[in-house]
């Protein structure tokens, strides 16, 4: 029988007793329990719903102490980080239960009869949402609680009436297996079906094929690198009946910086900058990447004082070997495309070095090498030589999560061009502050073009997330105790 090992993230060392990897056989049985769960739920009410979402949130907190512990082992992120972390991962499924109470789920649009011929005349309509079935959610390696067993993709898709199968990180399966565990007895105590939230586990990738090539599986919600995702959405389309996949993938997440705000607030921004570039190492989906400047004085003034910025910054361990790994081949790609460091020292194996180097800006758009995103404390400065060269640097990375800009107060040509130029590739633009932190909230978009996301039509943060996972449907005609359920399951 193959095994599963958890290892300490700041040692290297096995921690914990190797868990037995499943059989083809029992992930299935994972999503036929999830299938059979599906229909109850689907028909539940928003109070039951928001019952088992804030049950949820109040056993994380009960085993807070000893989360927090595990946590910390298998991912070397510090007791202050997860423990905020836990918080934001009790108010996702706190703010999915009030919005499941709110009857969320059960909007719906009344479009009664008009008389006469169409195309003006059409019959009596109601819109409303169906949830879509069982929902294989794969974690991510970055966030073990939030983005995890219990995070937003399982919140909402559970708010929106569906039953959910978690494909667990192997960074952190002793912990996975841990709130799997505490999931069961939530269940339990509310006498809810177990196959309602599943856990599956494995290495490599063929457990992941096999949970989206299910025909049970009625849609897949990702976080993780841009290869991963596009490898199963490739798998969601081939199926027989293609499913949606939502993908967050990679992102570089562009900072344009404007001589006038660098003249103003350059030291300011320099230090506010190079912590977001290495806070938690860089392994933040939103790590400002890209870095965007206007050749001239305030540039050349700028540079020196991000660089000792960020040379001044000790980023703790990266989350596992496979991943330090993988950031020193992306700082060794962008130095083979001729970026020119600016701060680069040899790092230990488990903690690295911020990376800090620049290009000019027809290098960049010329090579899409440097265009790909490098999981860690590293950012590329492109130097443009005119806000149109800045646009078109926008234009050469294609897609991102986030586009900030930094000086655009003043409405006029270039600014108004600027953002229309960050809106057309970004999902979220900024005009103060750093990407990195993504509030939970109505006004959210977390997505963008590809290869921000699989689906640049919808947000995996904030309470549009819901939406995912549930599908309109039109009533037509219907009878009369149909339409007084007001948009409630049958």
């Amino acid at each position: 029988m193959s095994t599963l090992q958890s290892f300490d993230a700041r040692t290297g060392l096995a921690l914990g007793a190797a868990l037995p990897a499943p059989t083809a056989a029992q992930i299935d049985a994972s999503v036929e329990a999830a299938a059979q769960a599906f229909p109850a739920w689907a028909a539940s009410s928003g109070t039951q719903r928001a019952t088992l979402l804030r049950g949820l949130a109040e056993a994380l907190e009960a085993d807070r102490e000893g989360l927090v512990a595990l946590a910390d082992q298998e991912s070397g992120l510090g007791s202050g980080r997860l423990n905020g972390e836990l918080d934001r991962t009790t108010f996702q499924l706190r703010r999915f239960a009030d919005l499941a109470e709110q009857g969320a789920a059960f909007a719906f649009t009344d479009d009664p009869a008009v008389a006469g011929a169409p195309p003006a005349g059409h019959p009596a309509m109601v819109r409303q949402r169906v949830p879509l079935g069982p929902v294989a959610m794969f974690s991510a390696s970055n966030f073990p609680f939030a983005f995890s067993v219990l995070g937003g993709d399982t919140a909402s898709a559970l708010a929106a009436g569906c039953s959910v199968v978690v494909k667990a990180h192997n960074g952190h399966l002793l912990l996975s297996n841990r709130i799997f565990q505490l999931i069961q007895d939530v269940l339990r105590s509310q006498q809810l079906p177990a196959g309602l939230i599943g856990l599956v586990q494995g290495a490599g990738n063929e457990v992941g094929r096999q949970l989206i090539r299910h025909p049970a599986i009625a849609a897949g919600a990702f976080t993780g690198s841009t290869r991963g995702g596009a490898a199963l959405q490739a798998e969601a389309n081939a199926r027989p009946r293609p499913i949606p996949f939502y993908g967050e993938l990679g992102s570089i997440n562009p900072v344009v910086a404007l001589p006038s705000v660098l003249e103003a607030r350059g030291a300011e921004l320099a230090a506010t900058l190079a912590s977001s570039i290495t806070q938690g190492c860089g392994q933040f989906c939103t790590n400002p990447g890209l870095i965007v400047l206007v050749d001239g004085p305030a540039t050349d003034t700028f540079l020196p004082q991000l660089a000792a910025a960020l040379a001044a910054q000790q980023p703790h361990g990266m989350l596992t070997s496979g991943l330090r790994s993988a950031f020193d081949q992306g700082v060794e790609q962008l130095l083979a495309a001729g970026a020119q460091p600016l701060v680069h020292e040899a790092g230990g194996a488990a903690a690295p070095r911020p990376f800090l180097a620049q290009i000019d800006a027809a290098t960049f758009i010329a090579k899409p090498a440097l265009h790909e995103e490098v999981f860690g404390p590293s950012s590329l400065v492109v130097r443009a030589g005119s806000v149109q060269q800045v646009l078109e640097v926008l234009q050469a990375v294609g897609g991102s999560l986030t586009v900030t800009l930094w000086g655009a107060e003043q409405d006029n040509t270039d600014n108004r061009a600027l953002v229309r130029g960050a809106m057309a590739i970004a999902g979220r633009v900024l005009f103060s502050g750093v990407p990195t932190g993504v509030a939970v909230s109505a006004g959210q978009q977390h997505g963008g073009p590809w290869p921000a996301s699989t689906q640049p039509l919808s947000t995996s943060v904030g309470d549009a997330a819901l939406d995912r996972f549930l599908r309109p449907v039109c009533l037509q005609d219907a009878p009369a105790w149909l339409l007084a359920r007001q948009g409630q399951p049958v």
